[in-house]
């Protein structure tokens, strides 16, 4: 689901003002990639607060107790988020980040969990702490762009471990590319801005940093590119 498909949030400024903060930096990190840099939402106050309070109105009233931020820029709303709805933050991350015991590897330690995932050029995972999450616990998993729903998935999959519910997951950015909005464990797919693939690199710089900023968008609907939309998130 779309927040611009949303009763209430229908032609919302909100939504127009968060997607002109994402920097696209065409081919980067490597040729036919378009990359959404949230960097150039967090330098923009108002649309970064923007951001953080249109999750909060979604989700402050759905008894969740556990947001879970996806590592790396999950941990930049994450936080956020889970204060202004009174949840705990669980960071979900990357492997060899969280810490073990002696000698021993942390998982026949019993500290953390981990679930893989499958990338385009090989495999990763999330971990977890073992305790973070309670079952019967609702949890919201968040993180800053879906491209594939495979990182998404793997952090349900861990939760569910666990015993937690998971209500949703949610992201800045979502993508037409992305197979996973009906796939994720059946679990919804909540996003704010869907970028178009015109991009308008005589913006006015943020901070003194030249900028290729969204030139048209279609908030909640598809569309077509030659360029790969993404970050470094999946």
């Amino acid at each position: 689901m779309f927040a611009g498909d949303q009763n209430g949030l229908q032609g919302d400024p909100r939504l127009k003002a968060i997607s002109e903060a994402i920097r696209v930096v065409p081919h980067f990190p490597k040729p036919g990639i378009m990359f959404q840099d949230i960097t150039t939402l967090l330098l923009d106050p108002k649309a970064f607060k923007d951001t953080v309070d249109i999750f909060v109105d979604r989700y402050r009233d759905m008894g969740i107790s556990v947001v879970a931020g996806v590592e790396a820029r999950g941990f930049l709303f994450g936080p956020s988020i889970a204060l202004a709805i009174g949840a705990k933050f669980v960071p979900l991350r990357k492997p060899r980040k969280l810490p073990g015991i002696g000698l021993l590897p942390r998982c026949a330690a019993g500290e953390v969990i981990s679930e893989s995932y499958v990338l385009e050029y090989g495999k990763d995972c999330l971990e977890m702490h073992v305790g973070a999450v309670q079952p019967g616990e609702r949890a919201l998993v968040i993180d800053d762009l879906v491209a594939t729903g495979g990182t998404l998935s793997a952090a349900i999959r861990l939760l569910e471990r666990a015993g937690a519910h998971v209500v949703e997951c949610a992201c800045v950015v979502g993508l037409r590319e992305v197979k996973g909005q009906h796939g994720l464990n059946g679990k919804p797919l909540y996003i704010l801005v869907e970028p178009r693939q015109q991009i308008n690199c005589s913006a006015p710089s943020v901070n003194g940093v030249e900028t290729c900023r969204h030139d048209d968008l279609i908030l909640g609907a598809s569309f077509g590119s030659p360029l790969n939309a993404t970050s470094t998130s999946d």
